[in-house]
């Protein structure tokens, strides 16, 4: 594409200075350098073909030797603007050979105003109506096309009916600076450049500078030898900044460049997207042409708002495949804020991780676990890649489209994860998501091999040269995926702040209230005094009033007054109850375990002695398959546990007669026991009411009952509660299977 404006210092071509210095212009207009009292400076030699006039004759002249008053104080302005600030104005100018006409085109720099000139037929200009008859049925057929690539075929249409070149070409960069020809509309006959890519050497980052402060460039002769700027004084090698110039010289390279490509004359606008440079239309022809400057103008009015539009129709063209990925996403984080397993929640089901960012395969990371999801890698593959991360990565996210060209391990995969997009969910925690995708042979043509326009001398320094050839040239890319877009990266990007807000946050919570209840614990013997003093007393107070209540006045109070004593009364016992039971808790986060060589046989009896004694029903009838086992354990708290497993079995049962089993389980002799232990699996078995299954983790919990006050018994619902704690206490697991109607099972173990 055009190498117009290519970097301008010794390491790249014959020139001392960048071009923008380059003291010259181009042939088709002059150009004067004038001072802040508006002296002329320097001029371009070439006066006298435009105004009968000698440079040495205008030199250190005031401008008003040429211009009317009303023009000087027009151009004077220039100095209050800021710099690059364009003022066009008509100027007809008196020479021997009669009236000619020019337009004018000021502007400040940092040390002078330029004042260039371009001869123009006459001094009619282009009205209003003309300029819009030009430009609005093309703005009309722009904005009514939504297709990004008809759009872009459309600019170029457009152009090439305004400026009659022989081909107009819209070009694109990409993000490492080279680019591609998106559209193109040409003469039949020439080669077609639609498709071709060229290298970022072609535009240098300094042209690409450029481009963002004059939006047009217009060479319409490149055989045309430059004109040289001339000083008043000899001496004065002070250089006019050209930047903003319309008639600045072209570089050799750029020339011989473009006559490569058969080119006499361009015009190139920019196209600027979100304050960057998107692209170019690049407009060629196979000899010289000349536009005015108004129609030059006008091209580069309908660039800006062909750059306005192409917002509007890169959004729309990625529209639809953004709110897909936004869908999926919202989809994805209602689903991981329900789920109790976070990882269950990424990876089921399967498509729905991949689908966020249209990956082929991933791995869910967290610490020492990894899940694979997909086409990836295997498990320690990708181990290895997360080491690597740890060292290499240090961003929150990163992406890459040639995984193997960083990391050299991965050719061995290049099949399933060439591309890699991997998510840093904490800083902290080794938490990842890497997605992959596999690699996609591609074949890239090139307009002439991109390598050709470099070259190293033998001292190392590096020449720019022009290309010679534009023949399609073609490369076969490997170890490369296909790019990761932007909105795929922002996609996952969402996703992590959705994690850290509905995950990580309930780990944090979870673990401040990990804390919180050691704390608590720590707390309980205090608080334990004090509700056995401080709670305790007034209990006691409330109880013995309300009986002396009852006793002494129950003659003046009717029937209702004494049912509300009555109610004071049981629910002040109800209330010493749960505190008991509660301070019994309590005191366990406290105990010491004292253990000893029990003989479990002899517990369970001492158990079933006491509970029967306290039972005015029939004695009960403990079944014992075999003799239990002698363990090491706190006697005391294990007698505590079978006590409240058989009175809970006697409790919620509603058969005529209560049978209970006590009995053990081995390892060897239950391979298929639900909890994987070395130790005896102790039971408690009865024939009670049963227990749904959605309740078996809640019946565990403090002062937890399934049934009201009323049925079976009353109870504060703190037994099993405690019996939980004394397991844990010595390392174990308690839990409970059931049939509704038949019975059930409680099993507990002493050690892991």
């Amino acid at each position: 594409m055009s190498s117009e404006d290519i970097t301008e210092t010794t390491s790249w071509n014959s020139h001392d200075q960048p071009i923008h210095l380059s003291g010259s212009i181009q042939p088709h207009g002059l150009l004067l350098a004038l001072d802040t009292e508006l002296d002329i400076w320097q001029v371009s030699n070439n006066t006298e073909k435009y105004l009968d006039k000698q440079p040495q004759e205008l030199l250190g002249q005031r401008l008003g030797c040429l211009l009317a008053t009303q023009q000087v104080a027009a151009i004077k302005q220039c100095l209050e603007k800021k710099i690059g600030s364009v003022t066009t104005l008509k100027i007809p100018i008196a020479t021997v050979n009669g009236e000619r006409y020019f337009d004018g085109i000021a502007h400040r720099t940092t040390n002078a105003i330029i004042l260039e000139l371009e001869p123009r037929d006459s001094d009619d200009e282009v009205s209003f109506l003309g300029f819009h008859g030009l430009v609005s049925e093309a703005i009309a057929n722009l904005q009514n096309t939504s297709n990004l690539e008809e759009f872009l075929h459309l600019v170029a249409s457009e152009y090439r009916k305004i400026t009659a070149f022989d081909r107009v070409m819209v070009y694109q960069f990409d993000e490492q600076g080279a680019g591609s020809v998106v559209a193109e509309v040409k003469r039949e006959e020439l080669p077609p450049y639609l498709g071709l890519h060229y290298p970022a050497t072609d535009i240098p980052e300094p042209a690409r500078q450029l481009y963002m402060q004059c939006l047009l460039r217009f060479i319409p002769n490149f055989t045309a030898q430059p004109v040289e700027l001339i000083s008043q004084n000899s001496a004065d090698t002070t250089p006019v900044d050209l930047s903003w110039s319309v008639l600045r010289s072209v570089d050799p390279c750029c020339v011989a460049y473009h006559q490569n490509m058969g080119a006499a004359a361009i015009l190139v606008i920019a196209l600027i997207k979100n304050q960057q440079l998107w692209g170019l239309i690049s407009c060629h022809h196979q000899t010289p042409k000349y536009l005015t400057y108004e129609v030059r103008k006008i091209c580069e009015f309908l660039g800006q708002i062909v750059s306005l539009e192409l917002g509007h129709k890169v959004i729309h063209s990625e529209l639809d495949y953004e709110v897909k990925l936004k869908s999926l996403q919202s989809e994805f984080v209602e689903l991981i804020s329900q789920a109790d397993n976070f990882i269950d929640a990424l990876v089921k089901p399967q498509p729905s991780l991949l689908a966020l960012v249209s990956a082929t395969g991933a791995a869910v990371c967290l610490d020492n676990e990894i899940t694979l999801v997909g086409e990836t890698p295997d498990i320690e593959q990708v181990r290895s890649l997360i080491a690597w991360v740890d060292n290499q990565v240090s961003q929150r996210i990163f992406a890459t489209d040639s995984l193997p060209k960083l990391y050299p391990e991965a050719i061995q995969y290049k099949n399933t994860a060439s591309g890699l997009l991997l998510l840093r969910i904490s800083q902290i925690q080794r938490y990842y998501i890497l997605w992959f995708r596999p690699e996609v042979l591609q074949t890239v043509n090139w307009a002439g091999n991109p390598n050709a326009s470099i070259q190293t001398n033998a001292d190392g320094s590096v020449i720019l040269c022009p290309r010679t050839s534009f023949e399609q040239w073609q490369e076969t890319v490997q170890l490369t995926s296909l790019p990761w877009k932007q909105c795929e990266i922002d996609n996952a990007l969402t996703l992590k702040n959705a994690i850290v807000g509905i995950v990580l946050s309930k780990a944090e919570e979870l673990a401040k209230i990990n804390q919180e209840l050691e704390r608590s614990n720590r707390e309980l013997a205090s608080f334990a005094y004090a509700a056995s003093h401080d709670l305790k007393e007034p209990l006691r107070g409330i109880y013995n009033f309300s009986t002396i209540l009852i006793e002494d006045y129950a003659a003046v109070l009717d029937e209702d007054g004494l049912d509300y004593l009555q109610t004071v009364l049981a629910l002040s016992v109800r209330m010493e109850t749960l505190i008991n039971s509660l301070l019994r808790l309590s005191q366990l986060g406290q105990t010491q375990l004292h253990l000893t060589l029990t003989n479990l046989n002899e517990l369970v009896n001492q158990v079933i002695d006491v509970i029967n004694a306290s039972r005015q029903e029939a004695q009960i009838n403990v079944h014992i398959p075999r003799p239990l086992p002698t363990v090491q354990c706190d006697s005391v708290l294990i007698n505590e546990v079978f006590s409240n497993l058989i009175i809970n079995a006697l409790k919620y049962n509603d058969k005529p007669e209560a049978l209970i089993e006590i009995g053990f389980i081995s390892q060897q002799e239950s391979p298929n026991i639900r909890k994987n232990t070395s130790y005896p699996v102790f039971y408690v078995k009865d024939n009670s009411i049963g227990i749904h299954e959605h309740h078996y983790q809640t019946i565990f919990r403090l002062f937890k009952r399934l049934h009201s006050q009323e049925k079976y018994g009353g109870g504060t619902g703190a037994g099993l509660a405690i019996s939980k704690k004394i397991v844990e206490l010595h390392s174990g697991q308690i839990w409970v299977e059931s049939s509704v109607g038949i019975g059930s099972t409680f099993y507990f173990t002493l050690g892991q």
